[in-house]
């Protein structure tokens, strides 16, 4: 991963991810891809899947099937701004991606609202701006979640610890946003944990505050002294480094991503 400094004028597009959950052996599970290496987005990074919300997501979300279900879909998002409509864009655009990317069949009432990301406009790895909603899902027991080998080329279920201490030794690279959300799910020994907790509170909303500090590029959450939330919505740290060509807490510590 390379650090930039591109200032983006443009404002966000909306996209949708989805956190895929099952629960293995060792506890709570996650599905990561890695995203093909000539990806303008977060190339060779593990992601989960998702992807931006299309016409064809919007057109659907006014059909007669899916308009009882606007309102509800709308209050768990937690956006009065949003449309109705527009709410159940990115509950579509989630289901349209996880068939698209790993071959997993959803229903938008399997998806639970987990987070909000909002890009900065000063994006530190791309020249493209994002509001994604990330969405919980159990995974079908009767189905399997696998690559494309086209937009992805790899994929695996891992703890979120396992993720985390992968990415520290160097085995793959992620972005902030999917390391903050492994340190949240981290806390969590199974997907009905996880599920309780989606359901009874609002997404949290994250809009990263970048800065260079002594050469160094620094992103920062609500709760740090950084940050103009002064309250915390995560678990973890408040601020990100980068450093040793990875985003790492100030202690410099897996521990401190591990809890």
């Amino acid at each position: 991963m390379e650090i930039t400094s591109h200032i983006v004028t443009t404002p966000p597009r909306d996209a949708s991810s989805v956190v895929l959950l099952r629960d293995g052996a060792a506890g709570l599970e996650v599905f990561l891809m890695r995203r093909a290496q000539q990806s303008d987005v977060l190339g060779g990074a593990y992601v989960f899947p998702g992807g931006k919300v299309d016409g064809a997501d919007a057109q659907a979300a006014s059909t007669p099937d899916v308009l009882p279900h606007h309102a509800v879909w709308a209050a768990r998002l937690g956006e009065p701004a949003l449309s109705h409509e527009a709410a159940a864009s990115l509950y579509l655009a989630a289901v349209r991606e996880a068939l698209e990317e790993c071959g997993v069949a959803l229903a938008a009432e399997d998806l639970l609202p987990w987070s909000r990301w909002v890009t900065p406009r000063r994006a530190s790895l791309m020249n493209k701006r994002f509001d994604t909603r990330f969405f919980l899902a159990a995974m079908p027991e009767a189905q399997a979640a696998r690559h494309d080998n086209h937009e992805t080329t790899h994929s695996e279920w891992m703890t979120p610890r396992d993720a985390l201490s992968r990415y520290w030794d160097h085995e793959f690279a992620m972005a902030p946003p999917q390391i903050m959300s492994l340190v949240h799910l981290n806390g969590h020994a199974s997907v009905d944990s996880v599920m309780a907790q989606a359901a009874h509170r609002l997404p949290p909303v994250i809009e990263p505050e970048p800065f260079d500090e002594d050469g160094m590029r620094v992103i920062c959450y609500p709760g740090d002294a950084r940050h103009p939330v002064p309250a915390a919505v995560l678990p973890g740290p408040t601020r990100l480094m980068f450093r040793n060509r990875r985003f790492e807490p100030p202690s410099g510590s897996l521990a401190e991503l591990l809890g």
